[in-house]
């Protein structure tokens, strides 16, 4: 599968928001990672940097764009397929850039910290609000979210991005993460789950 772009949301869950302190968007937060980042979630283990303070996991779903998008689109049209995702944030190194009025994007785009799960068909907006999402830590339950809570929905997100950046075929966008973000260690394990099927997992090296 082609990916040209990867597009993320900050912020679009009150609660997660609400955790770290920071202010509640009046629209959506947009920033972006390198596709040098994705990585698979297929059982086999994962590095991250060692020496550049606390890495914090934020569980996501990510929608892929799979037709061509022309204004007046709706998200059933465009969305052909989905995966959850982990954006991975550089936490110590992120709160320096904020305060020095940096882009994010050396917290968020380093190697490795766009955790992808494979993607399957996309059964359309109103068949994922009937279903959670959750992120399992070393066999416990750390992040548990659903869209029914999303501040800002996947039209929304969507329309946001193709008129700031255009959005095309190939393009995935994480779409952002409920509360329960934390730190990750050596030899942690974590598990991506749809309701309750396992999409996929990884090993912190």
């Amino acid at each position: 599968m082609n990916i040209r772009n990867i597009f993320c949301i900050g912020r679009n869950y009150a609660a997660h928001a609400a955790e770290l302190g920071n202010a509640i968007p009046e629209s959506p937060i947009l920033f972006s990672k390198p596709t040098h980042a994705l990585v698979k979630a297929n059982g086999e283990a994962v590095s991250f940097p060692s020496n550049q303070g606390e890495i914090h996991h934020e569980l996501e779903i990510v929608l892929y764009i799979g037709k061509k998008v022309s204004d007046g689109f709706k998200a059933d049209d465009v969305v052909t397929k989905m995966a959850l995702g982990i954006d991975f944030t550089l936490r110590d190194l992120q709160s320096e850039l904020k305060k020095q009025g940096y882009p994010w994007l050396r917290a968020k785009g380093f190697k490795n910290s766009a955790i992808i799960t494979d993607f399957w068909d996309f059964p359309g907006v109103n068949a994922c609000k009937e279903t959670d999402f959750s992120l399992f830590k070393n066999g416990e339950r750390v992040q548990h979210g659903n869209i029914n809570l999303m501040m800002f929905d996947f039209q929304s997100i969507l329309e946001h991005i193709h008129r700031e950046f255009g959005l095309a075929e190939g393009d995935i966008v994480y779409t952002g993460t409920p509360e329960g973000v934390g730190p990750i260690a050596n030899k942690d394990e974590f598990v991506l789950m749809w309701g309750n099927e396992e999409k996929g997992r990884f090993i912190v090296s």
